[in-house]
């Protein structure tokens, strides 16, 4: 698994951010080549990208980027708050720090790093995690700079863009201990909670997950390109019969593609591609750890909240994952029950998605715009649904539309509709009065109140 952290970038003070401008401010053009790693040795993957011959061209943006990026510049030095978050990421995964963090450079002559290599750093062995199918071991964590992300690719050209480059990004490997594919799911699920509930960036392309499988008297398949956990059980299956009726004789690296198949990319990469990164000293762990306090873990924070407000398990974690102060808000509109308010924060968007084909990525002030005016008025769900589908169209939403209806005039109303109606069911008044008060009454009392009327 791969993590991109919340922080500047990983070895100069830019900040780690995805830029949106259509044109760079600088484009530099490149061609890079294998080099030979510690053993004296080029590395085979390296090799294989090098004879391809393609020419690299980097976008450069003034505000996210500098000389480092562009390698013109030797590196500054490490950053300390990535490399602390890193280390509460492994002291979770009950992983054994080493006594000194020591820069390499992994040989990548892809196009995605401008040097033609990444620089990473082991921090921790021997970790694990607890599944439903025993214990998984975790044999490595690093700390790593992200690669340049590709945009676009011709037979002999690449273009990536420098944005990403240099920001922080941990890597966790596992052992072979994971049973099934199902397995590999769960396995991804508990890793991927326990980096969330450190300082990691979240959203699309801030994770990423490579699945390593072999079977009996086959070469090792490294597979790249999981962007969803639910794909995992399937790509994997799919491998393995692939690997059966193929019979492959060399390791590989291949890519996940969206019709759950794979596809070649490259040779999977040897240990001739690390070197010692001489720009960067070596930093003692010793000092730090003694300063570095552990977060509490999302399942353990959710628990508690749910247990408080009485919620259900999935939406207590949701509300955790999405860092909502629910508490705050629970004192901030004592009007509504707590069950209401995690509803309309969680539940009531992915109504409006599957019911009406409305996505909006709603923020907290819109939120409680809406918790405003539900507090004041004691509006029921169809209002809510209302207000929140004005608010992804960016209608403008007017209070007094929501204001309470008095008992008395729901009351007055309902005698109306049976003086005009003598013969009308319950059911039909009920219906008459819901399509004109439609969330701004409570339908139980009325119900109850159109029974006692007629």
């Amino acid at each position: 698994i791969h993590q991109q952290l919340e922080s500047k970038k990983l070895f100069c003070s830019c900040p780690s951010i995805t830029n949106k401008k259509e044109s760079p401010d600088l484009t530099v053009k490149r061609k890079l080549r294998a080099v030979a790693g510690l053993s004296g040795e080029k590395d085979i993957a390296a090799l294989h990208e090098e004879q391809k011959d393609k020419t690299f061209y980097y976008e450069y943006y003034n505000d996210c980027n500098c000389l480092i990026e562009l390698d013109e510049s030797p590196p500054e030095e490490l950053n300390l708050e990535a490399l602390e978050t890193a280390l509460q990421i492994s002291l979770l995964l009950k992983a054994k720090i080493v006594p000194k963090v020591k820069v390499m450079r992994k040989i990548v002559v892809d196009g995605s790093n401008v040097s033609g290599f990444q620089r990473t750093m082991l921090l921790a062995k021997n970790g694990k995690i607890k599944t439903s199918k025993g214990l998984v071991r975790i044999p490595t964590i690093l700390l790593e700079e992200e690669a340049a992300k590709k945009i676009k690719t011709s037979e002999k050209e690449v273009v990536y863009r420098l944005d990403r480059l240099g920001i922080p990004l941990v890597e966790i490997g596992t052992s072979p201990d994971i049973k099934d594919p199902e397995h590999a799911k769960e396995t991804a699920e508990i890793i991927g909670m326990i980096l969330r509930s450190t300082k990691v960036k979240r959203g699309l392309g801030t994770i990423r997950q490579d699945v390593n499988l072999s079977i009996k008297n086959s070469p090792r398949m490294e597979i790249k390109g999981f962007q969803e956990l639910r794909s995992i059980p399937k790509i994997i299956e799919y491998e393995v019969s692939r690997l059966i009726k193929e019979k492959p004789k060399h390791p590989e690296v291949r890519k996940a593609e969206p019709n759950l198949t794979t596809s070649f990319l490259r040779p999977l990469p040897g240990e001739a591609r690390i070197y010692p990164e001489t720009d960067v000293k070596e930093i003692e762990t010793k000092q730090l750890l003694k300063k570095i306090k552990l977060p509490e873990l999302i399942t353990e924070k959710s628990l508690k909240l749910e247990k408080q407000f009485n919620l259900q398990p999935e939406i207590a974690k949701e509300i955790i994952e999405k860092k909502i102060n629910f508490e705050s808000l629970a004192k901030k509109y004592p009007r509504i029950s707590p069950k209401f308010i995690a509803n309309i924060l969680i539940e009531m968007p992915k109504e409006l998605k599957a019911r009406f084909g409305i996505e909006h990525n709603f923020t907290m002030s819109e939120f409680e715009k809406v918790l405003e005016l539900t507090n004041n008025h004691s509006l029921q769900k169809e209002a809510v649904l209302d207000i929140l589908t004005g608010i992804a169209k960016k209608q403008k939403i007017t209070p007094e539309d929501y204001k309470q209806i008095s008992f008395k005039e729901i009351e007055e109303e309902i005698k109306k509709i049976i003086q005009s109606n003598p013969t009308s069911t319950p059911n039909a008044v009920m219906g008459i009065i819901m399509k004109k008060y439609s969330g701004k009454i409570n339908p139980k009392e009325v119900f109850d109140l159109i029974r006692k009327l007629q």
